[in-house]
Parts: C-alpha cells; sequence; structure tokens
C-alpha cells in the first residue's frame, strides 16, 4: 500500500470531489461552511459553490489536502493558515488561545468504502506535514465529541481520541458548545517549531 497526501491544487479538484461530492450535486457539500461565509462564497463562485471551491484552489495556500492510497483519492482535510480561514478567524466562539500563528484543520472526511482502513490516521499526518513544509509552527483541531452513534456520512471536525492518536493535546476550550460541553482547542507543533 502506498499512501500520498498532496495540496489542493486545480489539477486535483475532481479528486477532492470524489471524496466530498462524487455525484457533483450543487447543493451537496464543497467543505465551504466552516470556511468562508455566505459573501465570500458570492464573491469567488458568484453563488455556486463549486466555482467558489475551485478559485480557492488557486491560491497560494490552497484549502486543504487530498489523500491517496495507490492513486485512488481517499480522504480529505480542509487546512489552512487560520488567518486565511475568515469564518474561523472572525469566529466569536473559537478564539485563538494565544498569537501563535498555526494552521487549523476545520474538517476531514474519508472516502465512502474507504472507512475504518486507517485513512483517518495517513490523511492528518499528511496535512501536518503539508502544513509544516510552509512555515505553520503548530497545528490546531477544534474537535466535538458527540453522545451516541456519530453520522459519518458528511465531513466532520473530528473527535478528540481521532487527534490524541495523532499526537494532539488539548491547550484550551472554545465557546463554542457540542453535546452540552465546551470544544476543544488541540494543538501539535510541528517537527520544525
Amino acid at each position: 500500500m502506498t499512501w500520498e497526501t498532496r495540496p489542493l491544487t486545480p489539477d486535483r479538484f475532481d479528486d477532492f470531489a470524489d471524496v466530498v461530492n462524487p455525484n457533483r450535486r450543487a447543493t451537496h457539500c464543497w467543505c465551504l461552511s466552516h470556511r468562508l461565509r455566505a459573501k465570500d462564497i458570492e464573491e469567488l463562485g458568484h453563488g455556486d459553490r463549486e466555482q467558489a471551491m475551485r478559485r480557492l484552489c488557486e491560491r497560494e495556500h490552497p484549502p486543504g489536502v487530498v489523500t491517496y492510497l495507490d492513486g485512488t483519492p481517499v480522504g480529505w482535510c480542509n487546512i489552512g493558515p487560520r488567518a486565511d480561514i475568515p469564518r474561523l478567524a472572525g469566529s466569536r466562539l473559537i478564539r485563538p488561545v494565544d498569537d501563535v500563528p498555526v494552521w487549523s484543520i476545520v474538517c476531514v472526511v474519508v472516502r465512502s468504502g474507504h472507512r475504518r482502513a486507517g485513512v483517518t490516521a495517513q490523511l492528518i499526518e499528511g496535512a501536518v506535514a503539508y502544513a509544516a513544509a510552509h512555515g505553520a509552527p503548530a497545528v490546531e483541531a477544534y474537535p466535538v465529541d458527540p453522545q451516541g452513534r456519530m453520522d459519518t456520512t458528511m465531513a466532520f471536525v473530528g473527535t478528540r481520541s481521532m487527534f490524541e492518536r495523532a499526537g494532539f493535546e488539548a491547550v484550551g476550550t472554545t465557546a463554542a458548545v457540542a453535546s452540552g460541553m465546551p470544544r476543544l482547542v488541540m494543538r501539535r507543533w510541528t517537527a520544525d517549531a
């Protein structure tokens, strides 16, 4: 088995779509809700969510990474500098815990048919490596630990245990509440920090 994680550049857009929206439905997820405000989507894609995401792929820091298993796209991680994610940078609920210029993971998706096969570990590791290669001193995540069964048919922000297994540590809490409890701020320092 060969694993690779690559940034979402315009030439990899179809691979991303195969993971998050294989039927290319306009009203389904294009992984923008955690990243952009409605006015940003209108500005970038003239209201077309797919086009807005395509435009993000053209930026210096694409909106995330795609993980491949033997050449097949199997995972997606929405990651980037916190300052480049307007919904997060302006959030009143998920405030920075300090002034470290972190990169943030706001969503992870494992392609249907590939869940429970170790994709998430490879995906997070590849995302952290990508961030480190682009100067990120640390990567943060803001997981949710839902009560009962988690709906894995859609994208999600991850769980505490998922990020702990990937070497993240809790460094604070947010004012955002999930399952009746404040969401954690979890951080992993990059190797170069």
